[in-house]
C-alpha cells in the first residue's frame, strides 16, 4: 500500500481538477472578462458634417495627426477651411482630438473608434468614429462664446472616394 500525505493529495487534486472538467475556472474567468477587440489602426479619411467635408487622420502609435476640411457657404470669403488637429490621442478604442481655431472657431471630438459594416480595409464604413463633436466659436466683437455639442458617427471613406483628379 502506498501512503500519500493529505497535503500532497490536495495539491494533486488541485492540479488535476482543470483537466477533469475540460478547462480551468481561471481560464473561463479570463475569457468572460476579456475586453472588446481593439479596432485596427484608424489612419484614413472619414466623412465629416457636410457632404464634401472631410476628416483625415494619421495614427502614429497613440498620437493622432490630421485635419478637417470644411467647405464654406457661397457667402463666405474662403471656399474651404482646413482645421489642423493640434491635439489628438487614441488609448485603446477611445479617441480624442481638437483642432486649431480658424476665424475664432474650432472642433473637439471625444468618442470611440469601432468597426463598421465594411468588409475589408479600403471599403466604405470599414471604421467609424462614434461620439460627441463640440463646435466651439466666439465672437470677438460681442465677446459671446457658443459651444454646440452634437452626437456624431463619422464613417471611413472608401479607397479613392472623394479624391480630386
Amino acid at each position: 500500500m502506498i501512503f500519500v500525505s493529505p497535503k500532497r493529495m490536495r495539491l494533486t487534486l488541485l492540479l488535476l481538477l482543470p483537466s477533469l472538467f475540460g478547462g480551468c475556472a481561471g481560464c473561463l474567468a479570463a475569457q468572460s472578462a476579456a475586453p472588446a477587440a481593439e479596432a485596427p489602426v484608424m489612419t484614413g479619411r472619414y466623412h465629416f458634417l457636410g457632404p464634401q467635408d472631410e476628416l483625415a487622420i494619421l495614427q502614429e502609435e497613440t498620437m493622432l495627426k490630421g485635419y478637417i476640411d470644411v467647405y464654406q457657404g457661397e457667402n463666405e470669403s474662403d471656399a474651404l477651411l482646413s482645421y489642423p488637429l493640434i491635439i489628438g490621442v487614441r488609448k485603446g478604442n477611445h479617441v480624442e482630438f481638437r483642432t486649431r481655431a480658424i476665424h475664432e472657431k474650432y472642433y473637439r471630438f471625444t468618442g470611440t473608434v469601432e468597426r463598421g459594416s465594411g468588409k475589408k480595409p479600403g471599403d466604405r464604413d470599414y471604421l467609424q468614429l462614434v461620439g460627441t463633436l463640440e463646435t466651439c466659436a466666439s465672437n470677438s466683437v460681442t465677446g459671446q462664446k457658443t459651444d454646440v455639442r452634437t452626437s456624431v458617427l463619422f464613417q471611413s471613406m472608401a479607397k479613392g472616394e472623394g479624391e480630386q483628379d
